[in-house]
């Protein structure tokens, strides 16, 4: 018999735990979003004033950036909605579809015109302008930056403790990419204003513009490492990602200790949104339980797994025999 059910509570659980980390996560995306646009305008003007390959990189970093806050932002709101008959277990997913497409944008925008302007630059050459401009939007820029990634560093340090867990745990763990990825896309725009003033530097030092094309070149590697780890991370959730090995076995602990249940052979997880997730398993209960008995410990299963994550939407328990024949089942190789 198969028992799936909407976990008590889940409504509750997601109005005091996913409404208040998506009010964050807005907040973050939307202060990332509204600096990148800031930034990228001011770089462009540094760029052409400075003939600089790496200030024009770090433009379009900028720019790539700012369109991806916003596929961030519509992520958000699509992810949101509420489930309907022909989605019942809501619109979570759809959350990494954007985020993906967010990486698309810096990859391609990002990295790619990065590429481009770098190895231009190393092959032709192009007489430095005035890098006193530059400098100063560098500097006004990493201190704009440096604000957007503290914002996104205290979220991520206040979600990590509301888990239990160490902030760099929480980020690689996580099923809200999008705190994930302001949070690495602000690291990566620190670590690119850096480049390009060493190259910048480099350049009038040396009166060399290599020094500004492997500038804008690292600008756009940087780029697409981080594209790339975003984008691995979103199309496993996408198709449907099981949570950590440390979760599932509280999981399996809680279910464990309920009255009536005599073991826990099987037990599985997958993601269906940020911060949201189904737990399926197969319970042995006690050869002496009764129908009823049997109701009252699934009701207490479900409670207590809820209580243990307030991320659990649903929980489906499907009775089994304890003969061993469920895990065997469970395991089996595909015929052929």
């Amino acid at each position: 018999m198969t028992q799936p059910a909407p976990a008590p509570g889940h409504v509750l659980a997601k109005d005091a735990g996913e409404g208040q980390g998506n009010s964050e996560s807005t907040g973050t995306v939307v202060v990332a979003g509204l600096a990148n646009l800031g930034i990228a305008i001011a770089k462009l003007v540094g760029g052409l004033i400075s003939h600089s390959s790496a200030m024009m990189s770090e433009a379009a970093h900028s720019l790539a950036d700012t369109i991806t806050e916003v596929l961030l932002f519509v992520a958000l709101k699509r992810g949101a909605r509420d489930p309907d008959a022909r989605h019942p277990i809501g619109y979570g997913r759809e959350t990494y579809f954007w985020a993906l497409l967010a990486c698309l944008a810096t990859f391609t925008l990002g990295a790619g015109f990065s590429f481009w302007q770098g190895i231009s630059t190393i092959l032709e050459g192009e007489e430095q302008g005035d890098p006193l401009v530059a400098y100063i939007v560098l500097a006004v820029s990493f201190v704009l930056e440096g604000e957007s990634w503290l914002k996104a560093v205290r979220q991520v340090r206040s979600s990590a403790r509301r888990w239990g867990t160490t902030p760099r745990r929480y980020l690689a763990e996580t099923s809200d990419t999008t705190v994930k990825a302001v949070t690495f896309e602000d690291s990566a725009a620190l670590i690119g204003l850096v480049l390009a003033a060493l190259g910048l530097f480099l350049e009038q030092v040396t009166g060399d513009p290599l020094w500004d094309g492997i500038a804008a070149i690292l600008i756009g590697v940087l780029l697409l490492f981080v594209a790339g780890a975003l984008a691995w991370a979103n199309v496993s959730l996408l198709i449907g990602q099981s949570v950590a090995p440390s979760i599932e076995a509280q999981f399996r602990e809680e279910l464990a200790g309920v009255e009536q249940v005599s073991a826990v052979p099987v037990l599985m997880t997958t993601v269906i949104g940020p911060g949201q997730l189904i737990v399926m398993a197969k319970v042995d209960f006690d050869d002496t339980a009764t129908v009823a008995d049997i109701e009252r410990a699934s009701d207490e299963a479900k409670r207590r797994l809820v209580a243990r994550h307030e991320g659990v939407r649903y929980v489906f328990l499907d009775p089994t025999r304890g003969d061993g024949r469920a895990r065997a089942r469970a395991h089996r190789p595909p015929a052929g």
